[in-house]
Formats: C-alpha cells, sequence, structure tokens
C-alpha cells in the first residue's frame, strides 16, 4: 500500500522506492540520535560516533540534524555542528539535480 501511493505521488517507481529508502533511513538517523542521548543520561554504553556520523552521511543528514536539535545531542562536537548540515546540503543537491534531469526526461 505504502509503495502504491508513494508511486501515485511520486509518479515512478523508482523514485517511489528512493522516497521510501530516504524517509527509512532519515528515520533511523533521529531515532539513533535520540536513543544515543537516553543511553548517555543514564551513564550507559553509547552509540559510536562513527554509526551516528555514518548514518547521516549515508542518507540520514536530515534526520540527523533533526536529532540533533530536538534532543540537544552533539550540538558541541565541531566534526556534527560542520559535519551533518555539510551532508544535508550535498545530499539536498543532489537529490534536486536528480530530480530535475528526471522531470526533464519526462
Amino acid at each position: 500500500m505504502t509503495a502504491t501511493l508513494c508511486n501515485f505521488l511520486v509518479g515512478s517507481p523508482c523514485l517511489a522506492a528512493t522516497a521510501v529508502t530516504a524517509v527509512a533511513i532519515n528515520a533511523a538517523a533521529f531515532f539513533l540520535y535520540g536513543r544515543d542521548k537516553t543511553l548517555a543520561r543514564k551513564g550507559r554504553r553509547r552509540v559510536r560516533e562513527r554509526t551516528l556520523m555514518g548514518v547521516a552521511l549515508l542518507g540520514g543528514a536530515t534526520g540527523a540534524l533533526a536529532g540533533m536539535h530536538v534532543f540537544r545531542h552533539k550540538t558541541r562536537h565541531l566534526k556534527f555542528r560542520l559535519g551533518v548540515p555539510l551532508a544535508l546540503l550535498v545530499q539536498w543537491a543532489a537529490a534536486l539535480y536528480l530530480l530535475a534531469a528526471w522531470l526533464v526526461r519526462q
């Protein structure tokens, strides 16, 4: 059902799959940042910074940035303060480029 709705909204099975994947990776990034903040408060073993940054770089920068602000987490670390927004810019630029290229072919 989700794929059908996404296909209707986006107009292409490939774009629909990409949209579903993007939502999933960003939700995962948001969840990981929230989980790490909870673990930090409890003094328990944490999510690795490599994992947090990795999920942001692999397409979850929107969710990661949202998680950073909602949970007030990793906002003092320079590599997160600069790296996540930079990844976000690159991902949105790539998405807009691919969308424009797809629209031109239609």
